[in-house]
């Protein structure tokens, strides 16, 4: 029997569950979220990365609101690289919206990671993700 995953923290942008399996997974929710949501549930993941010694992230986009261009801004050009070097981030393996704006936004942060040791991976289906992070080292 698998352990199960434990809340580390939530809020209405979404919530960040510790897998026993050793990596993070953010569930983004569909709810309105005001403009402090998002960069509070990055800095936990930061936490959570650093708390764990943890280098892998599922990311849930499947109901994710998209992220506002400034929100895109942000998360690639100040928490992508704080993240990297303060948490130890290094692989990623999204899930992807269903909806083609909140993919685009993805890929905008996803296309700025030059130069940063960190590879993401698309996913449609929750167990190749699952299967490709386990697979990182």
């Amino acid at each position: 029997m698998m352990a199960p995953l434990s809340l580390y923290y939530e809020n209405v942008a979404g919530r960040l569950l510790a897998d026993p399996a050793g990596f993070l997974r953010v569930v983004w929710s569909s709810q309105p979220r005001s403009p402090e949501d998002v960069p509070a549930l990055f800095a936990h993941m930061t936490q959570a990365l650093q708390h764990y010694g943890w280098s892998r992230i599922l990311i849930n986009q499947v109901a994710m609101r998209r992220f506002s261009p400034q929100e895109q801004e942000w998360v690639a050009n100040e928490w992508l690289p704080h993240a990297v070097q303060k948490g130890g981030y290094r692989y990623g393996a999204v899930l992807v919206s269903p909806d083609v704006m909140t993919r685009l936004a993805t890929a905008f942060i996803t296309t700025k990671i030059q130069g940063l040791p960190l590879v993401y991976h698309s996913f449609d289906e929750e167990t190749t993700a699952v299967d490709w992070l386990l697979r990182q080292a």
